[in-house]
């Protein structure tokens, strides 16, 4: 069995796994779930600073895509390369038991999916695949990264690279650089992530709020909540009057609404509730 260190985490847990058992739960994760994996978190202590790109800049400007693209292949050898850690597999363990009907996360890693969550809502996108902004052809990112390679061969990734929390590095040049189209029919090619200035598509939230309307509780970890998207979820959780646990190193703009507040990491509170709560 996990176990955490201090006495007050573990009285935490302990209330948390009170508070949970015989429930089926709903959880959302940020950030803070994959640094294990060795993925920065976004808003913690010793986060890199972040200069994230507006979808206007990068639907009008061939330089803002350059940049993009030219960071984003360099960081995505690293990012591709992270595991799941503890904590994704404790989440599949609890969905494999019939303990966790769906995982809902903010992460564009796919690390839930690779570690066997069968239901898992991806709010902001995923990096594994790419679309034609024109025609709508979907490519794997592993595909198109080859493609990269063949046209810009002069491209190595640094040493000691400092991977940001979106899978991208800060490049010192894009001279040269050739930016990828639709090989189908030219069009301009986009991540499907979202973006900051983009909405969250409406189906993609509605099925998260479908996820914890079935459940009877709400597990939040590893997120600050900065994100409104992630806040009007445990809203819907709150007003059923669910049980609601927030796991996460530091405050949060949620604390004074959780049934219990753990402070810590997520790795070993997961792996502690995948331990400790009965089956249903």
């Amino acid at each position: 069995m996990t176990t955490v260190a201090d006495q007050a985490t573990s009285a935490q847990v302990a209330a948390a796994i009170a508070a949970l058992s015989g429930r089926r739960l709903a959880i959302l994760t940020g950030a803070g779930v994959s640094t294990d994996s060795g993925i920065p978190d976004y808003r913690g202590k010793g986060a890199p600073t972040r200069t994230p790109m507006t979808v206007d800049q990068y639907l009008a400007s061939d330089e803002a895509r350059r940049r993009y693209w030219v960071g984003s292949h360099l960081g995505w050898q690293a990012f591709a390369a992270a595991a799941p850690n503890p904590g994704h597999l404790a989440l599949a363990t609890l969905e494999n038991r019939g303990l966790v009907s769906g995982v809902i996360t903010q992460n564009v890693d796919g690390l839930h999916v690779r570690a066997g969550s069968r239901r898992v809502v991806e709010l902001h996108g995923t990096m594994r695949r790419i679309f034609c902004t024109h025609c709508g052809q979907v490519f794997d990112r592993r595909d198109l990264a080859l493609r990269v390679e063949t046209d810009n061969p002069w491209i190595t990734v640094p040493e000691n690279v400092a991977l940001g929390p979106d899978g991208d590095v800060l490049p010192a040049s894009t001279e040269g650089f050739i930016v990828p189209d639709c090989s189908v029919c030219g069009g301009m090619l986009k991540p499907d992530v979202v973006f900051f200035g983009e909405f969250i598509p409406a189906e993609k939230f509605r099925e998260a709020e479908q996820l914890v309307q079935g459940s009877d509780a709400l597990i939040i970890a590893g997120s600050s909540l900065v994100v409104n998207s992630g806040i009007r979820l445990l809203e819907r959780a709150r007003r059923r009057r669910l049980p609601i646990v927030i796991i996460n190193r530091g405050a949060t703009r949620a604390d004074h609404r959780a049934t219990v507040k753990i402070d810590a990491g997520a790795s070993e509170v997961l792996q502690s509730l995948a331990d400790s709560l009965p089956d249903r």
